[in-house]
């Protein structure tokens, strides 16, 4: 057998499909949470502690750079829940084939894009 196969893959080169873009990016979106929780949890602890840390705590979320990481992390909760549905919805069945397996991963991509702007907008 003289197989030519790669040694390597050339990952750049691999075309996923939409459902497999989802499920990469509900992977990357739940990394990203608990990786914010300590530091969701410690702007919790500022403002609750007292008048001056949460006066603190408002100065550093008004900045820019914040907004935008918030924003990020607002995105990633919301792809994060619609995916997760999404996959509910195919342990249990309802999702059945290859069509309504992609079309299911359209809606949960505009539909946490369309809820992180639409939230944005109004948090911003």
């Amino acid at each position: 057998m003289n197989k030519k196969r790669p040694k390597h893959l050339a990952l750049h080169k691999i075309k996923l499909p939409l459902p497999g873009i989802v499920s990469i990016l509900h992977r990357i979106s739940g990394l990203l949470l608990f990786i914010a929780l300590p530091p969701l949890l410690l702007m919790l602890q500022y403002s609750l502690n007292s008048i001056e840390t949460y006066t603190e705590l408002m100065s550093v979320l008004a900045q820019p750079l914040v907004k935008v990481m918030l924003l990020g992390l607002l995105w990633a909760f919301l792809h994060h829940f619609c995916a997760g549905l999404r996959y509910l919805a195919v342990d249990l069945h309802l999702v059945r084939d290859l069509a309504q397996a992609r079309s299911s991963s359209k809606v949960v991509m505009v539909v946490s894009l369309a809820l992180t702007v639409w939230l944005g907008v109004k948090l911003w």
